[in-house]
């Protein structure tokens, strides 16, 4: 894994003299960026030598606490680790005030060795059997999200567009309305700018299938660690740019109990050292696929119930997984059908890929594509089938749920899992599961709004 060098600090710093602080961004087990500034001074050994900082940093639950539940030889004493910065991540901070600038980085051990529990580590250990192999691979992200506005009350209130002439929000679902774009034409725009400034390939914008809810696609990278950093900003610049408008954008998999949730789809591709696409086949039918590309969809089907913790790593995200809400619940695969798990897009052979439909917007891009990355790899080895493909245009009369809809369940089969931990690293998913089950403990004892609504008076 390589890390910025100082020259690239020398070269930026040439280009924005006035920076007067630069905010390392850390993904933490969530996905979620944490971090802290250091001012100019700083800037140099930084890039040279790393800056500590404690690695329980890394652990904190979606709340920002610890599980006291973890055994973790770091937490005796919260014990320092360096920080190094990522090449190519040195960019402005475009929705702030200040000359503020941001640099995505990793943790290492002391002497420099990459640490086991960083996410952009475990994903590069994850893609090593395929690269040992000699492949490579070409992936991108899809991410769904909704701009909300201040409410009355304790729950968030869509930002939605007003009916021209009245001051009666616009009803229905509205997908794909260029209205839309226009009415957050500003919004968008500064995404788009912002985007070019922190080099993330942003690419197609839509509104999606919800009301105040849109998609923005990245393009497709020859790096799948790459890909998630992009990912991992581009959240950022949205929730950045949208409250510098006042506004906010989440990233929630479901915010809203009666409209459609939102999702993190993932395009994945896989080439021969001759760089040929290693899914396309060489019969007549459409699709053609490989016999690669058949057990590359077995292994991602055979391992898609213990990967769910990753896939839906929140309590919110399994109320996203409800019958009839294009959120998969089995893992079944189809051609040109978003019905399904894993969709095979109409594409040329140079260009055949799966696309991963499984995971919610909130779940941690690193550790989605190390999971799929894993699938991938299993099934080509192990030569996994995948069962009946579902033809296009073909109507699924009967939903089968076959993939945990309860987050404890989901624990459980991770926990139990022998295939993840061969690729992820068994200290690591003992951690992940440790952290995640103490976060489910912790929002299962809490008292919600629903409890009194429902038993307060009546029992």
């Amino acid at each position: 894994m390589s890390f910025a060098k100082l020259d690239e600090l020398d070269r930026f710093l040439a280009q924005h003299p006035d920076v007067t602080m630069m905010e390392i961004l850390i993904p933490d087990v969530n996905g979620i960026l944490r971090g802290k500034r250091i001012p100019p001074q700083e800037f140099k050994t930084f890039f040279n030598k790393g800056v500590k900082s404690p690695a329980s940093l890394s652990f904190c639950n979606c709340r920002g606490d610890f599980a006291e539940e973890l055994e973790l030889e770091i937490f005796h004493g919260d014990a320092d680790m360096l920080l190094f910065p990522v090449g190519g991540t040195l960019a402005p901070i475009g929705w702030l005030s200040s000359e503020t600038v941001q640099v995505l980085a990793s943790f290492t051990e002391l002497d420099a060795t990459p640490a086991f529990f960083d996410p952009r580590t475990i994903l590069a250990r994850a893609l090593k059997p395929l690269y040992d192999m000699g492949y490579s691979a070409i992936v991108a992200t899809e991410l769904e999200f909704y701009l909300i506005e201040d409410g009355d009350g304790a729950e968030p209130k869509l930002k939605l567009s007003n009916i021209p002439g009245t001051g009666i929000p616009q009803s229905g679902i509205q997908y794909a309305m260029t209205e839309e774009l226009w009415d957050n034409e500003d919004f968008l725009e500064d995404v788009r700018v912002t985007c070019a400034e922190q080099n993330i390939p942003m690419t197609t914008i839509h509104s999606e299938f919800a009301p105040g809810q849109f998609e923005i696609n990245l393009h497709h990278v020859d790096d799948p660690v790459l890909a998630c950093d992009h990912a991992a900003l581009f959240k950022r610049v949205v929730k950045g740019v949208a409250r510098r408008h006042g506004s906010a954008a989440s990233f929630m998999a479901k915010p809203f109990s009666d409209i459609a949730g939102c999702g993190l789809h993932i395009h994945f591709s896989l080439y021969d050292e001759k760089g040929a696409n290693v899914f396309a086949g060489s019969g007549s039918e459409t699709p053609a696929l490989s016999d690669a590309m058949r057990h590359a969809v077995g292994g991602l089907a055979q391992t898609m119930d213990s990967a769910m913790a990753i896939f839906a790593p929140t309590a919110n995200a399994y109320r996203r997984l409800v019958p009839g809400n294009y959120a998969p619940l089995t893992p079944n695969w189809g051609y040109n059908h978003r019905d399904v798990a894993l969709r095979i897009p109409v594409s040329e052979d140079k260009d055949r890929r799966i696309e991963h439909r499984v995971a919610s917007a909130d779940a941690n891009p690193y550790l989605v594509m190390a999971a799929i990355a894993a699938g991938i790899h299993h099934g080509i080895t192990q030569r996994c089938e995948p069962g009946t493909m579902i033809a296009e245009y073909q109507e699924i009369e009967e939903e089968v749920i076959t993939l945990p809809r309860q987050w404890p369940d989901a624990l459980a089969k991770f926990e139990k899992d022998e295939i993840l931990p061969q690729y992820l690293g068994e200290e690591f998913c003992d951690l992940f599961v440790q952290i995640r089950r103490s976060e489910w403990e912790e929002f299962s004892r809490r008292v919600s709004n629903i409890d009194y609504e429902w038993y307060l008076r009546s029992v």
